[in-house]
């Protein structure tokens, strides 16, 4: 289902013309110019009809650069000078269907981690609410270059940003530094995979990504009294 500005079940936000899903904004200024601009209307038609083919019952593997440019109304020309090959192509399909990653302030710690994991649970909520995305991330993982482009492409750097954070929060002394930081990021990242891949019918509440980074803090220790005694609630 569309909403009234081309997005899909509210799951996009908003992009310039032209830019590519999940890419961050030109920089300022003028660019050399390779070749014949971009349509950014022709690479909304392209994107449009993979999705519209599969939500036909199209099977990824089924799909061609020949359908596809037929659909989209477009030569497949115009697909190749922008996506090398139906994967790249696929992974831009999905990342148009996924929320878009909020931005992180590259500087803090916890609060970079905190917005990474809303992140991932806000993913998490767009895959049961769309059969569609769900159906696709099921025949992306049989699908081994397709599933390793997007894992190279989008996974790999998502994971790149939270080591980072995870880098500044010790450095911030906002966790311990006598731990090896990708055992750190195991800890914030596993329960929020937990719920949201592993255990599709476990609420995923607004305040979850909270209560992990809380839980985690504060450790799975019971709390003691000054004696040394456990205090019970």
């Amino acid at each position: 289902m569309r909403d009234q500005d081309g997005g899909r079940d509210g799951a996009r936000g908003e992009r310039r013309d032209g830019e590519r899903p999940g890419c961050s904004p030109p920089p300022d200024g003028p660019e050399p110019r390779r070749g014949r601009p971009r349509s950014a209307a022709a690479e909304r038609a392209i994107l449009d009809a993979v999705i519209a083919l599969l939500e036909a019952g199209e099977p990824l593997a089924g799909l061609s650069i020949e359908r596809i440019a037929r659909t989209a109304g477009v030569g497949k020309a115009t697909i190749y000078r922008r996506w090398t090959g139906k994967e790249e192509l696929f992974v831009d399909v999905v990342r148009d269907m996924e929320p878009v990653d909020p931005p992180v302030s590259g500087t803090a710690g916890l609060a970079d981690l905190r917005v990474m994991l809303e992140a991932l649970r806000t993913r998490g909520l767009a895959q049961r609410s769309s059969v569609l995305l769900h159906n696709i991330f099921a025949q992306m993982k049989s699908h081994p270059k397709l599933w390793d482009e997007y894992f190279g492409t989008v996974i790999a750097p998502r994971r790149v940003a939270m080591l980072a954070a995870v880098r500044r929060a010790v450095a911030a002394g906002e966790l311990r530094d006598d731990l090896d930081v990708e055992l750190i990021d195991d800890l914030f990242v596993g329960p929020m995979l937990v719920r949201t891949v592993h255990r599709p019918d476990a609420p995923l509440p607004d305040d979850l990504a909270d209560r992990i980074i809380t839980a985690l803090l504060q450790g799975l220790a019971p709390a003691t009294t000054e004696t040394g005694a456990e205090t019970h609630g």
